[in-house]
């Protein structure tokens, strides 16, 4: 079993800054690609941004000089350094990590953490 948990989402006025964490936990042999994702009220969930097991990045476009994704391979765990927030940031926060077991591989995702930019 694997488990991810997202925590550090809470409320912040826009222009404000907040970090992201996920932790992964379980009978992992190997986490290859991780991702942060986002799904704002009535609307899909979109990816944020996304960091291999070799530290490539790549952000969506909206996020792009703003966030900043990173990983500890060696906690098993992902950060998201939010900065400049926006109120369209306003989103549940999922992680998601592709995860090899020794019984299978897959995707593992999060439970998410709520993100509410407002003044």
């Amino acid at each position: 079993q694997v488990q991810l948990v997202e925590s550090g989402g809470g409320v912040v006025q826009p222009g404000g800054s907040l970090r992201l964490s996920c932790g992964v936990s379980g009978s992992i042999l190997m986490i290859n690609d991780m991702g942060w994702y986002r799904q704002a009220p009535g609307q899909q969930r979109e990816l944020v941004a996304t960091i291999s097991d070799g530290g490539y990045t790549n952000y969506a476009d909206s996020v792009k000089g703003r966030f900043g994704i990173s990983r500890d391979n060696a906690k098993y765990t992902m950060y998201l350094q939010m900065n400049s927030l926006k109120p369209e940031d306003t989103a549940v926060y999922y992680c998601k990590a592709q995860v090899t077991t020794p019984f299978a591989g897959g995707d593992y995702w999060g439970q998410g953490t709520q993100v509410t930019v407002s003044s």
